[in-house]
């Protein structure tokens, strides 16, 4: 009986390339999925080899927590040690995969696992846990809807129904399992098993045609998919068929091809089993050396790995070459052997139903005891209960009380902090507006007052002119007087000017700037372009456009006075009542930490400014990269 599905997917020159790529792998999840494709490849051909790379994937996948390649490590270490005959050990990976399957909630790789161990049961002998298992396969499926899976699923029972005895009903199952297989026209990689199966099911059903039939099929389909440990057990089972027809030398060379493949698989089981099928067909057909040869290395290799079934064939085999060699004591020890060795099997098979009566006897008495053991406890567990009720009460009062009494400590370190914030804007408020209004009033005092002295003097100067006669020496003279009075009134009127821009207050802050800008280009000193976004409606009060402007101001001289730059970029952007202002230059740069030790005015206006705002700044620099300074105001 054919069971899991273990076969070659890619072709030697595709492991060839997987293992140049494996050096270059880090040390993540996709190495881990790398090494157990690799050893994917090594499965049905080189146990070994699949077993290192597993090994591999196990350590790393356990180190990054990685469940997909932890399960996948335990369901391949299972097919492998299936391949291998170490049935009992298989059944504890697939356990292990089912529980990393179920964790990953894959429920297609939940079913696929309960159909592995449905099989590795099956060939533990605990056929009733097969059949469970085999139904707990279907069921699955049915809930999911994925028809495709359905054959190897009929497959699966298939199986548990030849264990126990019913071929017709297996039969059934198996061409359901063909039949979808046909229908979604997708290649199955496992239908050589399904067809051992049916073959098995017309072998059982005494139709020796047909069962010929579906295992030559088997055989080449495993072929096709390089499943050399399928085609070696279906070349045993050819074997016993063929030695039930009375066809000894067909017998023999199945047998011989059924060794080669599990030599070639280092499956131990699979090679003494073959060893037994070439042993008997020898002496069938008369070769009662090699019959002898074969017999004794099957026997040590069985002995070796406690295979019993195998002890079983193997010394009921030996009995006859022994009693055709004249060899009766031999052939009487390897009978009582094979006597013993059923013996064991038919008592171990009364034990274990004894056991299980015992074990439900057992089960029903202590279910006695403890409905018993739960009504004293009941009654201990409601009074505990009730204290612990009380306790609890007790500790959630006592924790409001002092959640209450923390919160309004909080709530007033809160209220403190507030007021001390609030005191210091007000503060910083008040000194800002002082110091506006005081600009304010020089600037006026300046343009109004001196500036109108100074015009009216210029005025007198040049009606005085009119009425003298001078000379060319006296001439020159008062034309420079002249000169420098227009420049002290241009002076006069930048000072005043910068006091108080009066283009702020007429046009707003958009338009200041773009002047400020335009007054710098103009002086030759730096080439400014001023740029603003969404800024020619913004409605903003006096006080925080004046802050704005002064620190665009600042930052502009900073830059003319200490970067030595060419060109700069002054940026204004108005986006959801958020104001941003961007300041960047090309100059020689510096490393903004410095700022946090400098002591100048400027700097030191600029963050008294912005924290009367509110305002965010984020200062960028580097030593011969420029300076970009970004700053975030909420209006």
């Amino acid at each position: 009986m054919l069971g899991l599905a273990i076969f070659v997917k890619a072709q030697d020159g595709k492991r060839d390339s997987l293992l140049k790529l494996l050096p270059l792998a880090k040390e993540d999840t996709a190495r881990v999925m790398l090494l157990l494709e690799i050893a994917d490849l090594y499965e049905t051909n080189n146990q070994d080899s699949s077993i290192y790379f597993l090994e591999q994937s196990k350590r790393l996948s356990t180190s990054l927590k990685f469940t997909k390649g932890l399960y996948t490590y335990y369901n391949q270490s299972a097919i492998v040690s299936f391949t291998k005959g170490d049935y009992a050990i298989a059944a504890e990976q697939h356990k292990e995969a089912l529980n990393y399957a179920r964790q990953l909630k894959d429920s297609s790789r939940v079913i696929a696992i309960l159909g592995n161990m449905a099989i590795v049961y099956s060939y533990l002998g605990d056929f009733q846990k097969q059949l469970e298992y085999s139904l707990q396969v279907r069921k699955a499926s049915e809930e999911t809807g994925d028809s495709a899976k359905l054959s190897g699923i009929y497959h699966g029972l298939a199986n548990a129904y030849i264990n126990l005895k019913q071929y017709r009903r297996s039969a059934d199952f198996a061409l359901l399992s063909l039949r979808i297989h046909t229908e979604f026209k997708k290649r199955n990689d496992y239908i050589n098993r399904v067809y051992a199966t049916l073959a098995q099911d017309y072998e059982g059903m005494k139709m020796t045609d047909s069962a010929l039939f579906y295992y030559e099929k088997a055989k080449q389909e495993s072929v096709l998919l390089n499943d050399k440990y399928a085609e070696g057990i279906i070349y045993g089972y050819l074997s016993n068929l063929y030695a039930a027809n009375n066809q000894f030398e067909k017998m023999q060379k199945s047998a011989e091809k059924s060794l080669e493949l599990a030599r070639e698989l280092q499956s131990r089981q699979m090679v003494a089993s073959s060893l037994y099928d070439l042993a008997y067909a020898n002496f069938l057909n008369g070769n009662n050396a090699k019959a002898k040869k074969g017999i004794y290395e099957a026997l040590e290799i069985a002995s070796n790995d406690s295979l019993r079934d195998e002890l079983r064939n193997i010394y009921l085999v030996l009995s006859y070459i022994a009693a055709r060699d004249g060899d009766f004591e031999t052939s009487m020890m390897a009978k009582k052997k094979t006597d013993s060795l059923q013996e064991a099997v038919l008592n171990e098979q009364v034990v274990k139903s004894t056991t299980e009566l015992e074990k439900k006897y057992e089960s029903e008495k202590k279910d006695k005891q403890i409905k018993l053991q739960q009504a004293q406890l009941q009654r201990r567990r409601i009074f505990s209960y009730i204290l612990i009720a009380s306790v609890f009460v007790i500790l959630v009062i006592s924790f409001l009380i002092s959640r209450n009494y923390k919160q309004k400590q909080r709530l007033q370190r809160q209220r403190i902090s507030e007021l001390e914030k609030e005191k210091q804007l007000a503060s910083a408020e008040a000194v800002l507006k002082g110091e506006e209004q005081e600009r304010t009033r020089l600037a006026k005092d300046l343009h109004d007052g001196l500036g109108g002295i100074m015009s009216g003097i210029k005025y007198s100067l040049q009606t005085m002119k009119r009425n003298l006669v001078m000379t060319a020496e006296n001439q020159q003279a008062y034309e420079r007087s002249m000169d420098m009075l227009d420049s002290s009134i241009n002076e006069m009127r930048r000072v005043a000017h910068n006091l108080m821009p009066e283009v702020l207050v007429k046009y707003g802050l958009d338009t200041a700037l773009n002047e400020f800008c335009s007054d710098v280009n103009q002086s030759g000193a730096l080439q400014v372009s001023y740029q603003s976004i969404g800024m020619d409606k913004l409605q903003i009060d006096q006080t925080p456009a004046i802050t704005i402007y002064r620190i665009v101001q600042e930052l502009i001289n900073n830059t003319m006075k200490h970067a030595a730059a060419k060109t700069a970029i002054v940026q204004v952007s108005n986006t959801n009542s958020m104001i941003t202002v961007t300041v960047e230059d090309d100059g020689k740069g510096f490393d903004p930490d410095i700022l946090r030790l400098a002591k100048g005015i400027g700097w030191s206006n600029i963050k008294s400014r912005l924290g009367y705002l509110g305002g965010k700044l984020d200062v960028r620099s580097e030593p011969g990269k420029g300076t970009s300074v970004h700053i975030e105001l909420n209006i």
